[in-house]
């Protein structure tokens, strides 16, 4: 039996109000209507809070910010939700929170109740932590431009089939979307730049044995993003062709942070 922690409690809290916010939105598309946008952001602003006090338990330890693979993984879920949500106010990607609402059920429980690996504390120093920072924005933000292009795919190839869903038929036009797309991998790709460039300023040894692997792999999707958008403004690339370098990007990405991290905490226990 698990014990009713404030952490505990914060955790489902979280949970049931994703679950609540996406079966909501979920129901609506299914008729064919749009889900009320301030309930939708109001329950998803709910538990984004809540999940963040939950965090804040996992990650405060008495020497520094423990974060380990689960909550790495909870924080930039966190991120990614924030900045959705903020974006709801200006620009229409209400329809992105059906995919993130269940990213943030999971990340949540994962946290609470998955075994944890090798803790890695982390130190406090303001370099340090400003590049962190924004390297969990640069993934959050790629995970959105991820995201983005998956309900672009979907909604191109049922236009081409002319069998809109109700899920399609509420995305704004496939232009806007390719735009949006555009825009989320332009700012991911700032914040990725500025962290590359921290961490050549604040961590001591990019290349130490724990890290090369790490810095070789965020490298290479700079590089891939980077070719993507000098293709999307020299050359007008769009449609499947922006999607596959985004993805294959995303997975560079991933893999230097999250592959090398559950290697480092669950196979080799450093």
């Amino acid at each position: 039996m698990f014990p009713l922690s404030p952490s505990f409690l914060t955790s489902i809290a979280a949970a049931c109000l994703y679950a609540a916010a996406a079966l909501y939105q979920g129901a609506r598309l299914r008729q064919r209507a749009k889900a009320d946008k301030r309930l939708l952001v109001g329950l998803g602003t709910f538990a984004l809070l809540a999940h963040a006090i939950a965090l804040c338990t996992h990650l405060a330890t008495p020497v520094g910010l423990g974060l380990d693979f689960f909550n790495a993984a909870s924080l930039i879920a966190v991120a990614v939700i924030a900045l959705t949500l903020v974006a709801c106010l200006r620009i229409p990607v209400e329809n992105l929170l059906l995919l993130l609402f269940p990213l943030g059920l999971l990340t949540v429980l994962l946290a609470q109740f998955a075994p944890s690996g090798t803790v890695q504390i982390i130190d406090e120093e303001p370099g340090i932590l400003a590049h962190i920072l924004l390297s969990i924005l640069a993934y959050g933000m790629f995970t959105i431009a991820v995201f983005q292009s998956l309900l672009l795919l979907l909604q191109d190839h049922q236009l081409k089939n002319k069998h809109p869903s109700g899920l399609i038929r509420n995305f704004p036009p496939l232009q806007t979307m390719e735009s949006l797309l555009f825009g989320f991998l332009w700012a991911g790709w700032t914040l990725l730049s500025l962290s590359l460039i921290s961490g050549w300023l604040f961590v001591e040894n990019l290349f130490a044995q724990h890290l090369v692997h790490k810095t070789l792999l965020a490298c290479l999707a700079w590089v891939v993003f980077s070719v993507l958008l000098w293709g999307r403004n020299r050359l007008g690339w769009r449609g499947h062709k922006a999607i596959r370098w985004t993805l294959a990007g995303f997975c560079l990405l991933m893999l230097a942070y999250f592959g090398s991290k559950l290697v480092r905490e669950y196979i080799l226990h450093i």
